[in-house]
């Protein structure tokens, strides 16, 4: 049996899914862009700025499940400019203390064209 995760504190999502699913002891999230939940506009910024704001939704929904950033396992990080890579990384390692396992690509555009976007998979045995 699953368990849908839904919270105001992330973003509404913006199409047919779910802002995480719990299954099995694992919970397994969306992707989340940039976007301030509080008004479903895309933060205005950089990268590091975009990238901040996608942690902070990040946080939310693990929160909404009862875990936290310590709980990853995996990350798959998706970026419109690999050039963009170093000033990521720098806003990732800060929420990211554990070192979860991680893939991140460039990708040729994201959702409303936002510079980043990250998914994440959490153990919550």
């Amino acid at each position: 049996m699953f368990k849908k995760i839904n919270t105001d504190k992330a973003p509404a999502v913006i199409g047919p899914y779910s802002q995480a699913i719990m299954v099995g002891g694992m919970l397994y999230s969306s992707g989340q862009i940039p976007i301030i939940p509080a008004t479903g506009e895309v933060i205005d910024g950089d990268i590091k700025v975009q990238a901040t704001q996608v942690m902070e939704n990040i946080g939310a929904v693990l929160a909404a499940a009862d875990a936290s950033f310590s709980q990853v396992v995996k990350t798959t990080c998706f970026l419109a400019e690999m050039a963009d890579f170093a000033a990521f990384n720098s806003v990732y390692e800060q929420y990211f203390t554990d070192k979860p396992a991680r893939s991140c690509v460039a990708v040729k555009q994201l959702p409303k064209n936002v510079l980043c976007e990250v998914e994440v998979i959490a153990y919550l045995g």
